[in-house]
């Protein structure tokens, strides 16, 4: 038989797990092989996984969230360490925003449905303002620095090698600090049937993260020129960007759930979900706990 994984150039660990014979050699032992669906949005996670394409994902934090709401049955089956150097929200050095509360009315850039607007969303909240109706989100694209540069948005969230560029050019300054806000956590998860039926094969492919974080740990360069080619951007940008990693998987514990919970009733607060979501019930107790790696 064979597993199906999802691939997407945001999700480090499996982009790289993908160029690595790490997920055969695990699935071998079980009489499996690895099939790879390479996709670009992994928003579309959850979707993919409940109509067969994949069998297991991995994204950032929100879209295992709206995959719940939208009805998909969804299991955590592993989560990264906190990536707090992952991403920031990011503003003109001498513009008018000075902190969370002057966003009010302005145009944010982000990667809509992904981790950053758990992150965006959540800032706001904290600040007493709301993301469905106090600023205007807009889908970053190729030219957002730029944007925010000229001054035509307020502020845009900046991840991996775009991130380790703008700064490097100066002129932008870290809104509020990542690590402030949330852990900011890469995510992985699968259907239930699967979760629940196969436990082994979870395991199995939670020992091939392990080994491709440590690769990619060790091999910092290669790493970085990989995805470069894949996703663009400078290789010595991208090698900064993966540096700032913690590259370490563990068991999706209750500090993760609690803050993926807070996170699910600002979302549907601010209208972002259709509906309300219980995090807990993407928890399944029959799959073993996955242990640090």
């Amino acid at each position: 038989m064979s597993v199906t994984i999802g691939v997407h150039p945001a999700n480090p660990t499996l982009f790289h797990l993908a160029r690595l014979d790490y997920a055969q050699q695990e699935l071998a032992p079980l009489g499996e092989t690895v099939d790879w669906h390479h996709y670009t949005d992994g928003v579309s996670t959850g979707a993919l996984l409940t109509d067969g394409t994949l069998d297991f994902g991995g994204t950032g934090s929100t879209p295992p969230i709206t995959a719940q709401a939208a009805g998909h049955d969804i299991v955590y089956t592993a989560v990264s360490a906190p990536r707090p150097g992952h991403g920031a929200l990011l503003v003109l050095d001498d513009g008018p925003v000075h902190r969370v509360a002057d966003l009010r009315t302005a145009t944010v850039h982000l990667a809509i449905g992904s981790w950053q607007t758990h992150l965006v969303a959540k800032a706001l909240h904290d600040a007493g303002l709301d993301y469905g109706s106090d600023i205007t989100p807009r889908r970053g694209t190729s030219d957002s620095e730029q944007l925010l540069r000229d001054g035509v948005i307020g502020a845009w969230v900046a991840q991996g090698a775009d991130l380790v560029a703008a700064r490097e050019r100066g002129g932008l300054r870290v809104l509020i600090p990542t690590a402030d806000v949330l852990t900011d956590r890469s995510v992985f998860f699968a259907r239930r049937d699967t979760a629940e039926e196969r436990p082994e094969l979870v395991a199995a492919i939670t020992r091939a993260l392990h080994r491709a974080d440590a690769w990619v740990a060790a091999h910092p360069q290669e790493a970085a020129a990989q995805i470069a080619g894949a996703a663009g951007g400078s290789a010595v940008h991208w090698q900064q960007a993966l540096s700032a990693l913690p590259w370490r998987t563990e068991a999706p514990g209750k500090a993760f759930l609690d803050e993926q919970q807070q996170a699910a009733d600002i979302l549907y607060a601010a209208g972002f979900l259709p509906g309300q979501v219980t995090v807990a019930d993407a928890v399944a107790h029959s799959v073993s706990t996955v242990q640090e790696g």
